[in-house]
């Protein structure tokens, strides 16, 4: 079975990386493979309940909502033909907590939709699908399936979007990847620019750029994996021209059930939470931040522990989120989670407090 198209997507880059051994079962289900044509399906699905405390408006509220990871069901097709592989996917990520303000209409939101080509030179990639800046931050975040910093109501949580990494927006893109070169892989494209100088003859006159590179190895016995990512554009208008720049970037260490991973990003002219058009053009300022994880797996059991900040002059705040989370698998396919978090949120022009929120997340997820 050809599995470049679940291999390259960005749900089963993040279970392989936050489910160790036990990825190798999460292939998706094969519904069709004969003759070099092949079909799979795959799916995510969790569930929480959470108690969240709101210290600053002294008001406790419980919620049973879905996690830093939406439901999603994804279809994936391969066929062979002569020395090209052509591939593609599309990924339907629904909303559980909208169930009493929209009860019969759940959004659901298509964050792939993609065609792949595959050779001995690599893949092209067109479509829609996640970023490359602040890619591997987020996919190797420890807590991905976890809970992590609260996010809006009727939304996934946060994770650790804006406590450690901005996230990568799934956009339109045409992408190409190198083969695996001894553990050293690079991906660069073109992407729909945003814009961030709305006004009179706004322009954006070249694509973003994003890129990434990582580098794999095993050296007597640990397992490293290392990371740099990218991105840039430039929006302008009849006043204003607004450069944005990002870069990411990682180092993960793994030995005898233990692992240490240390990520960071620093930008300028770019929001720290995630890229889109603006309703008023941007400044030109900086935000920086760095998130570290230590994980410790026993059996079936993974320990975790992370602490992540960011510090945004463009958007005015401070934030820090510190997890303590327990993942026990009770098979390749179900999985329990017990998380406690505290975030808090300063803003920086002024030193006033804007959040401090502690949450216990209790939940479970079902993978295929």
């Amino acid at each position: 079975m050809n599995n470049n198209n679940f291999r390259k997507s960005g749900l089963a880059i993040a279970m392989a990386a936050t489910m160790g051994a036990s990825a190798g079962a999460h292939a998706a289900v094969e519904v069709y493979n004969q003759d070099g044509t092949s079909f799979s399906v795959d799916g995510y699905f969790n569930a929480f309940y959470v108690n969240r405390d709101d210290k600053l408006a002294d008001t406790r509220n419980s919620d049973v909502k879905m996690g830093f990871l939406p439901n999603t069901i994804g279809f994936n097709f391969s066929k062979e033909i002569g020395d090209l592989t052509m591939g593609g996917r599309s990924s339907f990520w629904s909303t559980i907590n909208d169930s009493l303000q929209s009860p019969t209409d759940t959004a659901i939101d298509v964050r792939q939709l993609y065609a792949t080509v595959d050779g001995s030179f690599g893949q092209v990639l067109i479509g829609k699908d996640f970023g490359l800046y602040a890619r591997s931050n987020i996919f190797l975040d420890e807590i991905l399936m976890g809970f992590g910093s609260p996010g809006a109501p009727t939304g996934v949580s946060f994770g650790n979007i804006r406590t450690g990494y901005p996230y990568p927006n799934p956009s339109a893109q045409i992408t190409y990847r190198t083969p695996d070169m001894g553990g050293l892989k690079v991906a660069a494209g073109i992407f729909e620019p945003a814009n961030t100088t709305p006004g009179a003859q706004s322009e954006q006159s070249a694509p973003r750029l994003e890129a990434e590179v990582t580098y794999s190895a095993d050296l007597s016995g640990v397992a490293l994996t290392g990371w740099v990512n990218g991105r840039s554009q430039k929006s302008e208008n009849a006043t204003t021209s607004v450069d944005s720049t990002g870069l990411g970037y990682g180092v993960r260490a793994a030995i005898a059930g233990f692992s240490l991973t240390a990520s960071g990003f620093t930008s300028e002219g770019d929001v720290p939470v995630l890229i889109s058009d603006t309703a008023a053009p941007l400044a030109e300022e900086d935000a920086d931040g760095y998130l570290v994880q230590g994980s410790y797996t026993l059996g079936a059991n993974r320990f975790v522990l992370s602490y992540g900040e960011t510090d945004s002059d463009q958007a005015d705040f401070e934030t820090e989120n510190t997890s303590v989370a327990v993942f026990h698998d009770v098979n390749s396919n179900f999985k329990l989670v017990a998380e406690y978090n505290m975030f808090e949120q300063t803003t920086k022009s002024t030193g006033a407090d804007a959040a401090e929120i502690d949450t216990i997340a209790l939940g479970a997820v079902v993978t295929f």
